[in-house]
């Protein structure tokens, strides 16, 4: 059973059945964001499973995981992906951990590749990490003497989302490229009903706010989104996760992750072999992309907090060797399904308007 992306309004009990599930066995890092607009859902035969993707070149591109319960995975597994077969589609696991990852490895159903690797923490070792970090404590320092307050805000109104929209939008407008969806969904400001929210404010002005959604599995949270006003003062990014991590430790919570840092430099060296195309595309992109995303810059950020661990993050396809195809779908999920050239050549013209209006200003 499927429900196209854009029927989510009619098939509320196809969301409400699937956010159930996801309350329960929740275990990816990803899992709640299957819940964000723009994914298909699917649920299995006995309705005890629920997978989030998105259909693009033939391929089903699925957020993490089928989510269920753990002995359950490989029984849902084979379901969706015989759907998949019906459908005319391979499937594409994007942003598996390692539950899958140990299931799949081996060829030839699936093929793995390596994407990258997230950060890990328990936020009860989070004040030991800022007594040995002079750096972190300077940027939140930084935000404070700038009169920046960051607070957990529980249930924020209308008004105030409205705001957080405004500075989402400032955000937005900011950036290097045009928003990307899928994993990376900008526009969750109107399902706030299981996330946390932590707002950074100067004067009584926002200035960035923090969300966290739900790993209910493993007890935790993922900071799905940091975004501040591009005149924020330096260090409210720093600020805002110290906060939340000080809550999260108060409430005894044992796994928070900042989420995934692509092409990272932390993946283990045991792990699976990317095919050789793969890894010079991964080099060029990490080496010449930054204009448009900065991977190193990401991957400083987070690592800066001292994580207590990377965790690998794979994609997972039903095919023997991996395929650029299948990077292509995956491309095209982040562009909202559409070509993902489309989306780089307006990138593209975005950064020569950029440039040329700071020619004009020199």
């Amino acid at each position: 059973m499927a429900s196209h992306p854009d029927s989510l309004a009619a098939g509320a009990a196809v969301y409400n059945r699937a956010r159930a599930l996801v309350m329960k066995f929740g275990w990816n890092a990803v899992a709640y964001q299957i819940l964000n607009p723009g994914f298909a859902l699917w649920l299995s035969r006995a309705d005890d499973a629920v997978a989030g993707f998105a259909r693009c070149s033939r391929r089903w591109v699925v957020a993490g995981a089928p989510i269920c319960e753990r002995d359950r995975l490989p029984e849902i597994v084979q379901q969706f992906e015989a759907d998949a077969r019906t459908d005319g589609c391979r499937v594409c696991y994007f942003g598996a951990a390692v539950r899958l990852y140990e299931g799949c490895r081996n060829p030839p159903q699936h093929s793995v590749v390596c994407l990258g690797a997230q950060p890990v923490w328990n936020p009860a070792g989070w004040q030991k990490m800022l007594r040995r970090r002079s750096s972190v404590r300077a940027q939140i320092h930084r935000a404070r003497n700038k009169s920046v307050v960051a607070d957990h805000c529980p249930n924020p109104d209308d008004a105030l989302i409205a705001r957080m929209q405004a500075v989402l939008n400032a955000w937005i407008a900011h950036r290097h490229m045009p928003p990307m969806h899928f994993l990376v969904e900008p526009e969750t400001l109107h399902r706030l009903e299981d996330r946390r929210v932590f707002l950074a404010t100067q004067g009584g002005c926002l200035v960035g706010f923090l969300i966290a959604s739900p790993i209910p599995a493993r007890g935790g949270w993922l900071v799905e989104q940091i975004i501040r006003r591009p005149d924020a003062p330096n260090g409210t990014n720093e600020l805002l996760v110290h906060t939340a991590m000080v809550t999260f430790a108060a409430e005894h919570c044992p796994y928070v992750t900042l989420g995934l840092v692509p092409l990272s430099s932390r993946v283990p060296a045991d792990g699976p072999a990317n095919p050789l195309w793969l890894k010079i595309l991964f080099a060029w992109v990490r080496a010449h992309g930054r204009r448009f995303y900065n991977f190193q810059g990401l991957e400083n950020f987070k690592s800066k907090f001292q994580p207590d661990q990377w965790e690998p993050i794979y994609a997972i396809a039903t095919e023997p060797r991996f395929s650029f195809r299948t990077l292509w779908s995956i491309a095209a999920a982040f562009s909202h399904n559409n070509s993902p050239l489309v989306h780089c050549f307006r990138a593209l013209g975005m950064a020569i308007r950029e440039e040329f209006g700071r020619m004009i200003g020199r």
